[in-house]
């Protein structure tokens, strides 16, 4: 039984090998051993199949939890974020799982809470979109695996907010945009970010648009925590916005969020 489970991923590895992933220097294969284990390799085989990922290549990026890689979609390239299940921790999940009733009925084994994290990512993405922020768009969520619209040209990803060299327009036009985002997950999302800051959002360089990313966090307002989230996001905005000049109180940004809130539920 076991040599035949072993000739089976074999088999799909190397379809998946098929697929064109890409891993010839030592850095690639160190990483194919945390991420691209056998149940992994199971599911990028499984979205093949169904025509929604042609290529998986290089890296984009590295996160506690997930990597994620540059993928070739049937309409062009995409992000393939991979959450880690054999190698990941979901200690750091944990403030935001407690209290989220999107997880009221999820196992709390390791690979259940990471499936469920994966779709609401995914769900998360819809709602922010929907609401009118500008995330990466979602393709599709299976299991571990979350793909999504790649923001980028040419293969090379948009910088973060933090190694964007700003002028003081600049920096006003997206601290505006940032504070406009956070206001619409929270009065049409019914969402906090959780986790925003200068790491959790990229820039088009050409339009100096802001793009949040990392969504896997975010919860409902119905979280215990959600207000605590929510002022932190905006603490940690206008603390990088600081060095530009821009000196707004975070109370007053909550307020004015809250305020646009309750007037916007008494009109529904």
């Amino acid at each position: 039984m076991k040599k035949e489970v072993a000739k089976r991923v074999q088999r799909i590895d190397t379809k998946v090998d098929k697929m064109r992933m890409r891993r010839k220097d030592t850095n690639t294969l160190k990483v194919k051993e945390n991420v691209f284990d056998d149940a992994t390799l199971k599911i990028l085989y499984t979205v093949s199949n169904k025509g929604i990922l042609n290529a998986i290549g290089g890296s984009i990026s590295t996160g506690k939890e997930a990597n994620v890689f540059l993928g070739e979609g049937k309409d062009g390239d995409i992000a393939v974020k991979i959450y880690r299940i054999s190698s990941s921790t979901f200690r750091s999940m944990e403030e935001y799982i407690l209290g989220d009733p999107r997880f009221r009925n999820v196992r709390h084994a390791k690979k259940d809470i990471i499936f469920a994290w994966t779709k609401k990512e995914h769900r998360n993405l819809t709602r922010a979109k929907e609401a009118g922020v500008r995330v990466p768009e979602p393709v599709h969520a299976e299991r571990n695996v979350l793909m999504m619209e790649f923001l980028g040209e040419e293969g090379k990803a948009y910088p973060l907010l933090k190694d964007v060299n700003l002028d003081p327009e600049d920096a006003k036009l997206i601290f505006d945009t940032v504070i406009r985002y956070v206001e619409l997950l929270y009065v049409k999302a019914n969402l906090v970010h959780g986790d925003l800051s200068e790491y959790n959002i990229i820039v088009n360089p050409r339009t100096m648009e802001p793009i949040f990313i990392d969504m896997g966090q975010s919860v409902t307002l119905e979280h215990p925590k959600a207000r605590e989230f929510l002022m932190r996001d905006i603490e940690n905005i206008l603390r990088f916005f600081k060095r530009y000049g821009i000196k707004e109180q975070a109370e007053d940004i909550y307020s004015s969020m809250k305020e646009i809130k309750q007037k916007t539920n008494k009109l529904s």
